[in-house]
């Protein structure tokens, strides 16, 4: 049985970010870097119980919005739509090119001499999320796989005489240990948040930590519905805020902002800007704002940029230290 998001202890930032991916996809994702055992893949799991559910058509094997029937493989079309969970998919380090793609379904081909497809990981994570644990270990190939895929949204194979195309739109989820290995520049430029997670030194934090964890093992289920009405608090809370998000208003001067603050820290692309103006906008949502403000920039800024900014050799204090010396540099 899963953690409940609303048990977890601390980690404000890392729960701040995921509730953000929730409100709105387009920001690309998040990657969460720390110590082992802080919590990384239980705040990750804990993620798709609070998600509400998706309209998609009923039965379809890609997970197919209705006005995607015309693009699905198994021509889906004249189904009936459901409301269903939204996929929440993990790839395991191990996995295989045609577990992750898609491949030839050997049962049928073997059977009954017919050549069908069956759908992999990507087509499980259509409109949904994706979560890689150790994702600094995934294997080269892979990740030039999903490179690919999230540049285009859509995923081809073409193997054993087959032919298929099916959208692949995905929240990628990463976790890891930079201990053991960085992440390759490419793949991490495709997160739109980047988080860091450090073992608690605050002893009262640590204790209740210890308190849950053991409850939680001792009755999983009796712990579960302990924390089932806070869950719920935050499930409506996801909802209000992807339903306010198209109405948050973005102001010029926050705009400026989000440019000064990129300018500043000398954050590599433009992507930073446009992380910047989406996180704010969906931060602002999630807190209930009619706009999104200096504040809401500033709540996000660190795990927007973080992972955008060149090394400098001569200032060892770390990124997040230069984009907090900037935030206060610009706005006091």
């Amino acid at each position: 049985m899963a953690f409940p998001f609303s048990a977890i202890v601390g980690q404000d930032e890392m729960k701040r970010a995921l509730l953000i991916s929730a409100v709105d996809p387009r920001i690309g994702g998040v990657m969460v870097f720390g110590d082992r055992g802080t919590g990384k893949s239980t705040a990750a799991r804990a993620l798709s119980a609070l998600l509400p559910p998706m309209v998609a058509i009923a039965g379809c094997r890609y997970n197919c919005a209705p006005d995607e029937a015309d693009r699905c493989p198994d021509q889906c079309g004249a189904r009936k739509t459901a409301k269903v969970p939204v996929p929440f998919v993990d790839l395991p380090l191990g996995a295989t090119e045609d577990r992750v793609l898609g491949a030839l379904d050997l049962e049928r081909a073997l059977g009954r001499g017919e050549k069908a497809f069956e759908p992999g990981l990507l087509a499980r994570a259509h409109r949904g999320y994706l979560y890689i644990d150790e994702i600094n270990l995934l294997e080269d190939h892979l990740v030039d796989l999903l490179l690919d895929v999230a540049q285009s949204g859509e995923n081809l194979v073409e193997r054993e005489g087959l032919s298929v195309r099916h959208p692949a739109k995905f929240v990628l989820i990463g976790s890891g240990n930079p201990e053991e290995g960085e992440l390759r520049p490419q793949l991490l430029d495709r997160f739109g948040l980047s988080v860091e997670v450090k073992t608690p030194q605050d002893i009262e934090q640590r204790i209740e930590i210890m308190r849950r964890c053991d409850a939680q093992e001792r009755d999983g289920a009796a712990f579960a519905a302990d924390w089932a009405e806070a869950d719920a608090k935050i499930v409506k809370r996801i909802a209000k805020g992807k339903k306010a998000l198209p109405k948050v208003a973005m102001p010029d001067e926050t705009l400026q902002d989000a440019a000064s603050l990129c300018i500043a820290v000398g954050a590599d692309g433009l992507r930073g800007e446009l992380t910047l103006m989406r996180a704010a906008r969906a931060y602002a949502a999630l807190e209930g704002a009619k706009s999104a403000e200096r504040k809401h920039l500033r709540a996000i800024a660190p795990m927007a940029l973080r992972h955008r900014l060149r090394r400098d050799v001569l200032d060892e204090t770390g990124s997040t230290a230069r984009i907090d010396r900037a935030l206060t540099e610009l706005f006091g």
